[in-house]
Protein backbone atom coordinates (compact mmCIF):
# COMPACT_ATOMS: atom_id res chain seq x y z
CA UNK A 1 0.00 0.00 0.00
CA UNK A 2 1.13 3.71 -0.36
CA UNK A 3 -1.29 5.58 1.16
CA UNK A 4 -1.71 5.61 5.31
CA UNK A 5 -4.07 2.78 6.41
CA UNK A 6 -5.37 3.27 9.77
CA UNK A 7 -4.26 -0.08 11.25
CA UNK A 8 -0.95 -0.81 10.34
CA UNK A 9 -0.91 -4.12 12.18
CA UNK A 10 -2.68 -5.72 9.85
CA UNK A 11 -0.67 -4.68 7.32
CA UNK A 12 1.72 -7.34 8.56
CA UNK A 13 -1.29 -9.92 8.82
CA UNK A 14 -1.88 -9.52 4.56
CA UNK A 15 1.99 -9.95 3.99
CA UNK A 16 2.11 -12.97 5.76
CA UNK A 17 5.12 -11.88 7.81
CA UNK A 18 6.32 -13.49 11.07
CA UNK A 19 6.42 -10.82 13.09
CA UNK A 20 7.72 -11.19 16.80
CA UNK A 21 4.50 -11.24 18.36
CA UNK A 22 2.08 -13.85 18.54
CA UNK A 23 -0.82 -13.93 15.29
CA UNK A 24 -3.62 -13.42 17.63
CA UNK A 25 -1.20 -9.69 19.25
CA UNK A 26 -0.80 -8.95 15.32
CA UNK A 27 -4.66 -8.58 14.78
CA UNK A 28 -5.43 -7.48 17.70
CA UNK A 29 -7.97 -4.63 17.99
CA UNK A 30 -6.98 -0.75 17.83
CA UNK A 31 -7.69 -0.61 21.57
CA UNK A 32 -5.03 -3.33 22.33
CA UNK A 33 -2.43 -1.55 19.97
CA UNK A 34 -3.17 2.23 21.67
CA UNK A 35 -2.25 0.01 25.11
CA UNK A 36 0.70 -0.72 23.58
CA UNK A 37 1.83 3.15 22.64
CA UNK A 38 -0.28 5.18 25.51
CA UNK A 39 0.79 4.19 28.74
CA UNK A 40 0.34 6.00 31.89
CA UNK A 41 1.98 9.86 31.17
CA UNK A 42 5.14 10.95 33.25
CA UNK A 43 7.97 13.46 32.57
CA UNK A 44 11.17 13.33 30.84
CA UNK A 45 14.53 13.15 33.50
CA UNK A 46 17.58 14.29 33.06
CA UNK A 47 21.00 11.79 32.94
CA UNK A 48 24.17 13.45 32.14
CA UNK A 49 22.64 16.41 30.94
CA UNK A 50 20.49 14.28 28.36
CA UNK A 51 16.84 14.26 28.23
CA UNK A 52 15.58 11.09 28.70
CA UNK A 53 12.21 9.52 28.19
CA UNK A 54 10.85 7.46 31.29
CA UNK A 55 9.75 3.91 30.29
CA UNK A 56 5.86 4.97 31.19
CA UNK A 57 5.90 7.94 28.31
CA UNK A 58 3.11 8.24 26.42
CA UNK A 59 3.42 8.14 22.43
CA UNK A 60 0.84 9.72 20.67
CA UNK A 61 -0.79 7.99 16.87
CA UNK A 62 -1.66 11.35 15.59
CA UNK A 63 2.12 12.49 16.10
CA UNK A 64 3.17 9.38 14.86
CA UNK A 65 0.91 10.06 11.26
CA UNK A 66 3.27 13.18 10.88
CA UNK A 67 5.64 10.41 9.57
CA UNK A 68 3.28 9.49 6.66
CA UNK A 69 3.13 13.08 5.81
CA UNK A 70 6.80 13.38 5.93
CA UNK A 71 7.59 10.50 3.29
CA UNK A 72 4.86 10.86 0.84
CA UNK A 73 6.42 14.31 0.41
CA UNK A 74 9.69 12.70 -0.25
CA UNK A 75 8.16 10.36 -3.24
CA UNK A 76 5.87 13.30 -4.58
CA UNK A 77 9.18 15.41 -5.02
CA UNK A 78 11.18 12.77 -6.21
CA UNK A 79 13.66 12.57 -3.71
CA UNK A 80 13.25 8.79 -2.85
CA UNK A 81 11.60 5.91 -5.04
CA UNK A 82 10.26 4.89 -1.97
CA UNK A 83 10.54 3.31 1.55
CA UNK A 84 9.12 1.07 4.50
CA UNK A 85 8.90 2.16 7.85
CA UNK A 86 7.91 0.12 11.22
CA UNK A 87 8.10 1.32 14.47
CA UNK A 88 7.45 -1.60 17.34
CA UNK A 89 6.95 -1.10 20.85
CA UNK A 90 6.21 -3.41 23.66
CA UNK A 91 5.81 -6.06 21.05
CA UNK A 92 3.75 -4.61 18.88
CA UNK A 93 3.67 -2.40 15.47
CA UNK A 94 2.71 1.09 16.66
CA UNK A 95 3.62 2.25 13.16
CA UNK A 96 3.87 0.52 9.57
CA UNK A 97 3.53 2.15 5.98
CA UNK A 98 4.78 1.07 2.74
CA UNK A 99 5.62 4.14 0.66
CA UNK A 100 6.02 5.15 -3.39
CA UNK A 101 7.83 2.46 -5.40
CA UNK A 102 9.72 -0.53 -5.46
CA UNK A 103 11.05 0.03 -8.34
CA UNK A 104 9.96 3.27 -10.69
CA UNK A 105 11.32 1.89 -13.79
CA UNK A 106 9.19 -0.83 -13.45
CA UNK A 107 6.26 1.27 -11.63
CA UNK A 108 6.27 -1.81 -8.78
CA UNK A 109 4.95 -0.69 -5.82
CA UNK A 110 6.22 -0.30 -2.51
CA UNK A 111 4.94 -3.61 -0.39
CA UNK A 112 5.86 -4.93 2.71
CA UNK A 113 7.75 -7.92 1.21
CA UNK A 114 9.95 -5.80 -1.06
CA UNK A 115 13.61 -6.79 -0.43
CA UNK A 116 16.73 -4.49 -0.05
CA UNK A 117 19.91 -4.55 -0.36
CA UNK A 118 21.14 -4.38 3.33
CA UNK A 119 25.13 -3.39 2.19
CA UNK A 120 26.29 -2.75 6.07
CA UNK A 121 23.25 -3.75 7.71
CA UNK A 122 24.68 -7.12 7.30
CA UNK A 123 27.10 -6.53 10.13
CA UNK A 124 25.49 -6.43 12.71
CA UNK A 125 23.79 -9.92 11.65
CA UNK A 126 27.23 -11.30 10.90
CA UNK A 127 28.56 -10.16 14.46
CA UNK A 128 25.36 -12.11 15.95
CA UNK A 129 26.33 -15.15 14.11
CA UNK A 130 29.96 -14.75 15.77
CA UNK A 131 28.64 -14.59 19.30
CA UNK A 132 26.63 -17.87 18.84
CA UNK A 133 29.90 -19.55 17.98
CA UNK A 134 30.94 -17.11 21.36
CA UNK A 135 27.92 -18.45 23.31
CA UNK A 136 28.87 -21.75 22.25
CA UNK A 137 32.53 -22.04 23.56
CA UNK A 138 34.10 -22.54 20.22
CA UNK A 139 35.92 -19.51 19.87
CA UNK A 140 36.98 -16.36 22.42
CA UNK A 141 37.09 -13.01 22.19
CA UNK A 142 40.65 -12.81 22.83
CA UNK A 143 41.38 -15.80 20.13
CA UNK A 144 43.89 -14.37 17.56
CA UNK A 145 42.64 -14.64 14.21
CA UNK A 146 45.61 -16.52 13.04
CA UNK A 147 44.96 -19.07 14.56
CA UNK A 148 42.00 -19.44 12.08
CA UNK A 149 43.38 -17.68 9.02
CA UNK A 150 47.06 -18.62 9.19
CA UNK A 151 47.76 -15.49 6.40
CA UNK A 152 47.36 -12.90 9.49
CA UNK A 153 50.27 -14.14 10.91
CA UNK A 154 52.23 -12.07 8.73
CA UNK A 155 50.02 -8.55 8.77
CA UNK A 156 52.09 -5.72 8.95
CA UNK A 157 50.91 -2.31 10.22
CA UNK A 158 51.30 0.50 7.89
CA UNK A 159 53.11 3.69 8.83
CA UNK A 160 52.44 6.62 6.73
CA UNK A 161 54.77 9.67 6.54
CA UNK A 162 56.93 12.11 4.17
CA UNK A 163 60.27 12.55 2.62
CA UNK A 164 62.14 15.75 2.98
CA UNK A 165 60.75 17.50 0.08
CA UNK A 166 57.30 16.26 0.94
CA UNK A 167 56.08 13.30 -0.75
CA UNK A 168 54.24 10.83 0.85
CA UNK A 169 56.16 7.37 2.26
CA UNK A 170 54.85 4.16 3.18
CA UNK A 171 57.29 1.82 5.74
CA UNK A 172 56.01 -1.04 7.48
CA UNK A 173 56.54 -2.27 11.23
CA UNK A 174 55.63 -5.76 13.24
CA UNK A 175 52.08 -5.13 14.94
CA UNK A 176 52.26 -4.71 18.83
CA UNK A 177 49.79 -7.84 19.09
CA UNK A 178 47.74 -9.70 17.01
CA UNK A 179 44.40 -8.67 15.62
CA UNK A 180 41.59 -11.02 18.12
CA UNK A 181 38.71 -11.86 17.43
CA UNK A 182 37.21 -9.11 19.49
CA UNK A 183 39.39 -6.34 17.50
CA UNK A 184 36.80 -7.76 14.50
CA UNK A 185 34.13 -7.22 16.24
CA UNK A 186 34.90 -3.31 17.20
CA UNK A 187 36.16 -2.34 14.37
CA UNK A 188 40.39 -2.33 15.66
CA UNK A 189 41.76 -4.45 13.95
CA UNK A 190 43.80 -2.12 11.66
CA UNK A 191 41.89 -3.08 8.66
CA UNK A 192 40.34 -0.64 6.75
CA UNK A 193 38.73 0.18 3.32
CA UNK A 194 39.78 1.39 0.29
CA UNK A 195 36.82 3.60 -0.97
CA UNK A 196 37.06 6.27 1.30
CA UNK A 197 39.56 8.74 2.86
CA UNK A 198 42.68 9.47 1.61
CA UNK A 199 46.28 8.43 2.38
CA UNK A 200 48.61 5.10 0.95
CA UNK A 201 47.02 2.65 3.17
CA UNK A 202 43.95 3.04 2.07
CA UNK A 203 45.26 3.48 -1.74
CA UNK A 204 46.80 -0.24 -0.80
CA UNK A 205 42.97 -1.42 -0.35
CA UNK A 206 41.86 0.85 -3.55
CA UNK A 207 44.47 -1.46 -5.86
CA UNK A 208 43.68 -4.16 -4.34
CA UNK A 209 41.11 -6.06 -6.44
CA UNK A 210 39.22 -7.13 -3.13
CA UNK A 211 35.96 -7.29 -5.43
CA UNK A 212 37.46 -9.66 -8.42
CA UNK A 213 35.64 -11.75 -10.34
CA UNK A 214 35.62 -14.95 -8.47
CA UNK A 215 36.41 -13.86 -4.98
CA UNK A 216 35.06 -15.56 -2.09
CA UNK A 217 35.71 -15.29 1.93
CA UNK A 218 39.42 -17.42 1.97
CA UNK A 219 40.54 -15.21 -1.16
CA UNK A 220 39.11 -11.71 0.51
CA UNK A 221 40.89 -12.70 3.79
CA UNK A 222 43.94 -13.91 2.67
CA UNK A 223 44.17 -10.39 0.57
CA UNK A 224 43.16 -8.43 3.37
CA UNK A 225 45.89 -9.94 5.44
CA UNK A 226 48.87 -9.07 2.74
CA UNK A 227 47.89 -5.64 3.23
CA UNK A 228 48.91 -2.75 5.72
CA UNK A 229 46.91 -2.68 8.99
CA UNK A 230 46.30 1.33 9.14
CA UNK A 231 46.32 1.55 12.88
CA UNK A 232 48.21 -1.06 15.70
CA UNK A 233 45.48 -3.70 16.34
CA UNK A 234 43.27 -2.90 19.44
CA UNK A 235 43.83 0.90 19.25
CA UNK A 236 41.75 2.63 16.90
CA UNK A 237 38.40 2.19 15.54
CA UNK A 238 38.77 1.91 11.91
CA UNK A 239 35.96 0.89 9.74
CA UNK A 240 36.77 -1.74 7.14
CA UNK A 241 36.64 -5.30 5.50
CA UNK A 242 36.92 -6.85 9.37
CA UNK A 243 33.11 -8.12 9.36
CA UNK A 244 34.12 -9.64 5.95
CA UNK A 245 37.33 -11.11 8.04
CA UNK A 246 34.80 -12.31 10.49
CA UNK A 247 32.72 -14.15 8.21
CA UNK A 248 35.28 -16.43 6.88
CA UNK A 249 36.53 -17.27 10.46
CA UNK A 250 32.74 -18.05 10.89
CA UNK A 251 33.14 -20.48 8.29
CA UNK A 252 36.62 -22.24 8.87
CA UNK A 253 35.29 -23.05 12.98
CA UNK A 254 31.98 -23.98 11.97
CA UNK A 255 33.10 -25.92 8.22
CA UNK A 256 30.44 -24.43 6.55
CA UNK A 257 29.82 -21.51 4.25
CA UNK A 258 28.62 -18.17 5.66
CA UNK A 259 25.36 -18.13 4.65
CA UNK A 260 24.55 -21.99 5.38
CA UNK A 261 25.21 -21.37 9.24
CA UNK A 262 23.84 -18.43 9.15
CA UNK A 263 20.72 -19.99 7.76
CA UNK A 264 20.81 -22.65 10.25
CA UNK A 265 21.42 -20.98 13.33
CA UNK A 266 20.24 -17.73 12.87
CA UNK A 267 18.08 -17.06 9.99
CA UNK A 268 16.01 -20.30 10.04
CA UNK A 269 15.10 -20.22 13.67
CA UNK A 270 14.43 -16.62 13.99
CA UNK A 271 11.92 -16.58 10.88
CA UNK A 272 13.93 -14.39 8.83
CA UNK A 273 12.85 -16.28 5.00
CA UNK A 274 13.82 -13.58 2.84
CA UNK A 275 17.23 -12.78 3.96
CA UNK A 276 20.06 -13.92 2.25
CA UNK A 277 22.94 -12.90 -0.39
CA UNK A 278 20.61 -13.00 -3.42
CA UNK A 279 17.10 -13.63 -4.44
CA UNK A 280 17.02 -16.98 -5.64
CA UNK A 281 13.36 -16.75 -6.69
CA UNK A 282 13.10 -15.12 -9.86
CA UNK A 283 9.11 -14.46 -9.09
CA UNK A 284 10.95 -12.33 -6.29
CA UNK A 285 12.87 -10.20 -8.80
CA UNK A 286 10.10 -7.87 -9.21
CA UNK A 287 10.48 -7.09 -5.45
CA UNK A 288 13.97 -5.81 -5.27
CA UNK A 289 14.03 -2.41 -4.53
CA UNK A 290 15.95 -0.41 -6.51
CA UNK A 291 17.25 3.37 -6.23
CA UNK A 292 16.10 5.97 -8.51
CA UNK A 293 17.94 6.47 -11.79
CA UNK A 294 19.77 9.66 -10.82
CA UNK A 295 20.98 8.06 -7.50
CA UNK A 296 22.50 4.53 -7.96
CA UNK A 297 26.16 5.49 -6.92
CA UNK A 298 26.02 3.01 -3.43
CA UNK A 299 29.90 4.38 -2.64
CA UNK A 300 31.04 1.05 -1.94
CA UNK A 301 33.03 -0.23 -4.92
CA UNK A 302 31.47 -2.92 -5.16
CA UNK A 303 27.77 -3.60 -6.35
CA UNK A 304 26.79 -7.43 -7.22
CA UNK A 305 24.04 -8.30 -8.92
CA UNK A 306 21.49 -9.13 -6.81
CA UNK A 307 19.40 -11.94 -8.90
CA UNK A 308 23.03 -14.03 -9.11
CA UNK A 309 24.38 -16.39 -6.63
CA UNK A 310 27.55 -14.58 -5.31
CA UNK A 311 30.45 -16.63 -4.96
CA UNK A 312 31.57 -13.77 -2.17
CA UNK A 313 29.24 -13.83 0.59
CA UNK A 314 29.99 -10.62 1.76
CA UNK A 315 29.55 -10.67 6.11
CA UNK A 316 30.08 -6.77 5.79
CA UNK A 317 27.77 -5.88 3.37
CA UNK A 318 26.13 -8.38 1.59
CA UNK A 319 23.06 -9.89 2.54
CA UNK A 320 19.35 -9.02 1.31
CA UNK A 321 16.87 -8.48 3.49
CA UNK A 322 12.75 -7.43 4.17
CA UNK A 323 11.71 -5.07 6.71
CA UNK A 324 9.28 -8.14 8.57
CA UNK A 325 13.35 -9.92 8.61
CA UNK A 326 14.67 -7.42 10.07
CA UNK A 327 11.69 -6.90 12.55
CA UNK A 328 12.45 -10.67 13.83
CA UNK A 329 15.74 -9.90 14.50
CA UNK A 330 15.48 -6.28 16.40
CA UNK A 331 13.02 -7.79 18.57
CA UNK A 332 15.21 -10.62 19.38
CA UNK A 333 18.05 -8.06 20.24
CA UNK A 334 15.70 -5.71 22.04
CA UNK A 335 14.59 -9.12 24.12
CA UNK A 336 18.46 -9.34 25.11
CA UNK A 337 19.07 -12.06 22.58
CA UNK A 338 15.77 -14.35 22.73
CA UNK A 339 12.62 -14.43 20.65
CA UNK A 340 9.55 -16.96 21.05
CA UNK A 341 10.90 -19.03 24.15
CA UNK A 342 13.99 -19.47 21.91
CA UNK A 343 17.58 -18.07 23.86
CA UNK A 344 20.36 -17.36 20.55
CA UNK A 345 22.26 -15.50 23.53
CA UNK A 346 23.38 -15.97 27.00
CA UNK A 347 22.91 -13.07 29.20
CA UNK A 348 26.30 -12.47 29.83
CA UNK A 349 27.03 -13.11 26.43
CA UNK A 350 24.78 -10.61 25.45
CA UNK A 351 26.06 -8.22 27.85
CA UNK A 352 29.65 -8.73 26.38
CA UNK A 353 28.22 -7.58 23.05
CA UNK A 354 26.90 -4.82 23.83
CA UNK A 355 29.60 -3.31 26.03
CA UNK A 356 30.72 -0.22 24.87
CA UNK A 357 34.36 -0.49 23.64
CA UNK A 358 35.22 3.20 23.17
CA UNK A 359 37.52 5.56 25.07
CA UNK A 360 36.45 6.07 28.06
CA UNK A 361 34.50 3.34 28.70
CA UNK A 362 36.40 1.10 26.80
CA UNK A 363 40.25 0.81 25.02
CA UNK A 364 39.66 1.96 21.68
CA UNK A 365 40.06 5.53 20.42
CA UNK A 366 38.24 6.85 17.72
CA UNK A 367 39.77 7.11 14.57
CA UNK A 368 39.55 9.69 11.74
CA UNK A 369 36.64 8.93 10.30
CA UNK A 370 34.21 7.77 13.26
CA UNK A 371 31.16 6.99 11.65
CA UNK A 372 28.75 5.81 14.59
CA UNK A 373 28.56 9.77 15.08
CA UNK A 374 27.74 12.20 18.05
CA UNK A 375 27.26 10.88 21.18
CA UNK A 376 27.56 6.71 20.27
CA UNK A 377 30.29 4.51 21.36
CA UNK A 378 30.60 1.49 19.70
CA UNK A 379 29.87 -2.29 20.51
CA UNK A 380 30.75 -6.07 19.22
CA UNK A 381 29.05 -5.47 15.86
CA UNK A 382 26.41 -1.95 17.07
CA UNK A 383 26.53 1.33 17.94
CA UNK A 384 25.63 2.23 21.34
CA UNK A 385 24.62 5.42 23.11
CA UNK A 386 26.98 6.09 25.60
CA UNK A 387 26.51 10.42 26.21
CA UNK A 388 24.37 12.82 25.28
CA UNK A 389 26.88 14.00 22.44
CA UNK A 390 27.48 17.93 21.15
CA UNK A 391 24.29 17.60 19.50
CA UNK A 392 22.42 16.31 22.27
CA UNK A 393 20.29 14.39 19.35
CA UNK A 394 17.21 11.85 20.82
CA UNK A 395 16.91 8.66 22.18
CA UNK A 396 18.09 6.80 25.85
CA UNK A 397 21.23 5.43 27.05
CA UNK A 398 22.52 1.84 26.00
CA UNK A 399 20.13 2.66 22.78
CA UNK A 400 21.63 0.41 19.59
CA UNK A 401 21.81 1.12 15.64
CA UNK A 402 23.09 0.70 12.82
CA UNK A 403 22.85 1.23 8.70
CA UNK A 404 23.59 0.45 5.43
CA UNK A 405 24.91 2.47 2.42
CA UNK A 406 21.41 2.65 0.66
CA UNK A 407 19.77 4.13 3.68
CA UNK A 408 18.41 0.50 5.85
CA UNK A 409 18.74 1.25 9.57
CA UNK A 410 17.47 0.69 12.99
CA UNK A 411 17.59 1.34 16.09
CA UNK A 412 16.72 -0.75 19.13
CA UNK A 413 15.84 1.81 22.41
CA UNK A 414 16.04 -0.72 25.56
CA UNK A 415 14.88 1.96 27.87
CA UNK A 416 11.68 2.57 25.83
CA UNK A 417 11.18 -1.13 24.76
CA UNK A 418 10.65 -0.01 21.25
CA UNK A 419 12.55 -0.30 17.89
CA UNK A 420 12.15 1.45 14.51
CA UNK A 421 13.47 -0.08 11.28
CA UNK A 422 13.56 1.92 7.71
CA UNK A 423 13.92 0.43 4.81
CA UNK A 424 15.05 2.47 1.62
CA UNK A 425 17.20 2.27 -1.43
CA UNK A 426 18.59 6.26 -1.59
CA UNK A 427 22.48 6.41 -1.06
CA UNK A 428 22.58 9.94 -1.17
CA UNK A 429 19.44 10.98 0.97
CA UNK A 430 19.99 8.40 3.85
CA UNK A 431 22.02 10.64 5.94
CA UNK A 432 19.31 13.91 6.28
CA UNK A 433 16.04 10.65 6.69
CA UNK A 434 17.30 8.35 8.95
CA UNK A 435 17.89 11.44 11.26
CA UNK A 436 14.25 13.20 10.38
CA UNK A 437 12.81 9.58 11.42
CA UNK A 438 14.14 9.70 14.30
CA UNK A 439 13.69 13.19 15.48
CA UNK A 440 9.28 12.32 14.08
CA UNK A 441 9.23 9.02 16.76
CA UNK A 442 10.85 11.24 19.49
CA UNK A 443 9.08 14.14 19.00
CA UNK A 444 5.32 11.39 19.39
CA UNK A 445 5.80 10.98 22.65
CA UNK A 446 4.00 13.54 24.86
CA UNK A 447 6.40 13.60 27.35
CA UNK A 448 8.72 16.02 26.42
CA UNK A 449 12.74 15.02 25.78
Amino acid sequence: MNQADPSPARTFVRAGFMLPLAISCVIASQGALAQAARVTKSPATAQNGMRVLLPSAQLSFQKLERITAYFNNEVASGKIPGANVLVQRHGVPVYFRSFGKTDVKTGEPMRPETIFRLHSLTKPITSVTAMLLVDSGRIKLDDLVADYIPSFASAMVGIEGKTADGKPTLTMEKPQRPITIADLLRHSSGITYGFYGKGLIRAAYADADLYAPGIDNKLLADKVAALPLAEQPGTVWDYGHSTDVLGRVIEVVSGKSLYDFQREKLLAPLGMNDTAYYVADPAKYRLIAEPLPSDTDFRTGNAPDPKIAPKWQSGGGGLLSTIGDMARFCQMILNGGSLDGTLYLKPDTFTAMTADQIVPKGPIRKGDYYFPGDGFGFALGFAIRSEPGEKNLPGSPGELKWDGAGGTYFWIDRQQDMFAILMIQSPSERGRIQADLKRLVYDSFESPL
